[in-house]
């Protein structure tokens, strides 16, 4: 009798980790695929460094390859055309199909540039730091700014769901604008979806409110709040600010000689439009064992998976999903896989914690919220210089751990650290 098949598509943070540890869990009882575009994991949290030569492309990659096949994971680099759950099937950009038993959906999101006019690095006027190439290209226009500066925007636009890496942008960008005493040439501006700088698309985490409005006004950053982006030209960002009832209570045209503003997120095309796969956005719908409702033997985990906002706002804003989130979400998929492969009824639940490191080069902020959503039982943010320390090793130590294709969870060991101030090994 075959083994059973599980593909895993998609091998960034969240679908490399699972490879991994679902390897470990189910062992020679099932065979385990990985398919993903493309043979390189990036990073990603490291991005905003890349975009200011703080790193190197090379220094946040690992070529998965030989990772997988130590592993005894199978590996296909091409990406997704079109999954199709009723026939348990996924057809390749190739022509060629991978059909599975049970299938986790890590494909992370797809960048929604093409729904403000303007926005994006690629025919638009704004950078990003979602990927590695975007950070590429951020740092080369940042080398053209700096020999002639002048205003700066940076932000997340309406239907982000992830803006960590907008505040660590903003003040990575003031550190070393200051490095290079060039900063009192630079006005800047924040300009978000979110109703409050800090709420971050969790409604705030301790303090967060007044940690980032403090190193904000410190560092001379305007800030737009509620903010809408109606389209972007060369040079100038035209943003509408809007009121509780929806209504416009004023418009911004803000010049700028340097833009970096994340997207909205969606669900990647390969998935998007599946009938009882996906919400409207192209989200995987998942139940509390992270399985589909519609197709019980499909599981999703990260960025990819829908999760309803913490509340109304004016503006649309998501709910990120961090890292200490996605691998609860790991971990219960390991344990569910294992327990169906055995026979056995799908019982885990993923913790749906979150901890965020944002580093600004010379500080930062962290926070920690159990469970993501409030109400919380743990609910703390501090900040300090030890914060940029902190994430230069959890930098080295994640890609330690993919390089070595080691599964063990380590996040909740990482928070209970930071919150205790302990220095951090790589």
């Amino acid at each position: 009798m075959a083994k059973p098949r599980i593909v895993i598509l998609g091998a960034g943070l969240g679908g490399a980790i699972a490879a991994f540890e679902i390897k470990d869990a189910v062992g020679d009882k099932a065979d385990v695929h990985v398919v993903s575009q493309g043979d390189t994991f990036h990073f990603v949290p490291s991005n905003p460094w890349v975009a200011v030569h703080w790193r190197k492309r090379e220094a946040i990659e690992v070529k998965l390859t030989p990772v997988f096949k130590k592993k005894g994971v199978a590996f296909t680099p091409i990406g997704a055309a079109k999954v199709t759950p009723t026939a348990n099937r996924i057809e390749l950009t190739d022509g060629t199909v991978v059909d599975y038993d049970y299938l986790v959906i890590a494909t992370g999101p797809e960048l929604a540039f093409d729904e403000i006019p303007g926005l994006g690095p690629h025919g638009g006027f704004t950078q990003s730091v979602c990927h590695v190439d975007h950070a590429e290209t951020a740092a080369a226009a940042f080398d053209r700014f700096v020999e002639n500066p002048g205003p700066i925007v940076v932000g997340a636009v309406q239907g982000a769901s992830c803006f960590g890496p907008a505040y660590e942008f903003a003040l990575i960008l003031d550190t070393e604008l200051r490095r290079r005493k060039i900063r009192d040439k630079v006005p800047m501006t924040f300009v978000t979806s979110e109703p409050y700088i800090g709420h971050l698309g969790l409604d705030g985490v301790g303090d967060t409110k007044g940690l980032l409005e403090s190193e904000m006004r410190e560092r001379h950053i305007k800030w737009i709040t509620n903010a809408k982006v109606a389209s972007v030209e060369a040079g100038m960002m035209h943003v509408e600010e809007i009121a509780e009832d929806g209504s416009v209570k004023a418009q911004h045209d803000l010049p700028f000689a340097y833009s970096m503003m994340l997207p909205g997120f969606r669900g990647v095309a390969a998935v998007r439009g599946v009938e009882g796969l996906v919400n409207p956005r192209g989200f995987i719908l998942v139940d509390k064992h992270q399985r589909n409702p519609t197709f019980p033997n499909v599981m999703g985990l990260g960025v990819c998976v829908a999760i309803p906002p913490t509340g109304k706002t004016p503006v649309p804003v998501g709910v990120p999903k961090t890292g200490f989130m996605i691998e609860s979400m790991v971990t219960a998929i390991a344990h569910n896989l294992k327990a169906l492969v055995d026979g056995q009824p799908a019982t885990a639940e993923a913790t749906w914690n979150a901890f965020c490191l944002a580093d600004f080069g010379d500080g930062g902020v962290v926070f920690i919220a159990q469970p993501q959503i409030p109400p919380r039982n743990v609910n703390w943010s501090a900040s300090g210089s030890w914060v940029h320390l902190a994430k230069v090793g959890f930098e080295k130590y994640f890609l330690s751990k993919v390089r070595r294709g080691e599964s063990e969870p380590f996040y909740e060991k990482l928070a209970l650290e930071v919150m205790g101030l302990k220095k951090i090994k790589a």
